[in-house]
């Protein structure tokens, strides 16, 4: 009897001591289109990589919580938002006043203005008027879309579902340039050992673009979860 009792009684102790010892934390689920390096990649394993997916998984060690990534295409990355698929999206998104309207946005973390990258030999494109008669690639429904969109006189633009798919044709003379982000472009013409002898960055940043996290409107829980580990790996 005194041994089932005593059984009984480490049973109870270690019911109420498990939530305490195993306790996990609370996860944040990010939809990422991972075809943008350096901000955020697969590797030859799948593995998802970049600059974004370290700064998230910073944040969240700051403020408590776990990032858990999810790659999905750049079309229908703000659907799956709204449908609740994930709680953020993590991919390089510029705040823009129109994105403003169905979604929130973090803090600021990065101002990625639009670059004009053009073939080596290139000599007479070095702002956006250059582009009037010409060629232009863009990843569909992003920033440089839009950017490209309002240059008067271009001969055609032409709109990719990931950007590296216009950086090659642009590499093969498919086309007379590309509009990227800044922090893309120079990925593709500094570190990519495909195309770093072959293209250039023309231009300097023509717009001045910030990068958020967004989150779904009213959604101020995970908001706060993402300024409070952004504001504390900043000031670090």
């Amino acid at each position: 009897m005194k041994t089932s009792r005593f059984a009984l009684v480490l049973l109870v102790l270690a019911t109420f001591a498990l939530p305490l010892s195993a306790q996990a934390k609370a996860k944040i689920s990010f939809g990422s289109d991972c075809t943008f390096p350096p901000m955020e990649m697969l590797d030859a394993n799948k593995n998802v990589i970049g600059f974004d997916i370290d700064m998230i998984k910073a944040v969240a060690n700051a403020a408590g919580c776990e990032a858990v990534i999810k790659s999905v295409a750049w079309d229908g990355i703000f659907a799956g938002l709204a449908n609740g698929e994930y709680d953020a999206i993590l991919s390089s998104v510029t705040i823009t006043d129109e994105r403003k309207g169905t979604m929130d946005f973090s803090t600021p973390y990065v101002n990625a203005g639009q670059a004009i990258v053009v073939p080596k030999a290139t000599m007479n494109i070095s702002k956006p008027e250059d582009l009037k008669g010409k060629i232009v690639g863009v990843q569909i429904s992003t920033t440089g879309d839009i950017a490209v969109g309002k240059i008067a006189g271009v001969k055609s633009k032409k709109t990719y579902d990931e950007i590296g798919l216009a950086v090659e044709d642009l590499s093969i003379g498919r086309l007379d340039a590309v509009v990227i982000d800044s922090p893309v472009a120079a990925n593709y013409v500094l570190q990519n050992d495909k195309y770093k002898a072959v293209i250039k960055i023309s231009s300097k940043p023509f717009t001045d673009e910030f990068y958020g996290v967004a989150v779904k409107k009213g959604n101020a829980k995970i908001l706060d979860l993402v300024n409070k580990g952004l504001a504390a790996i900043q000031k670090d």
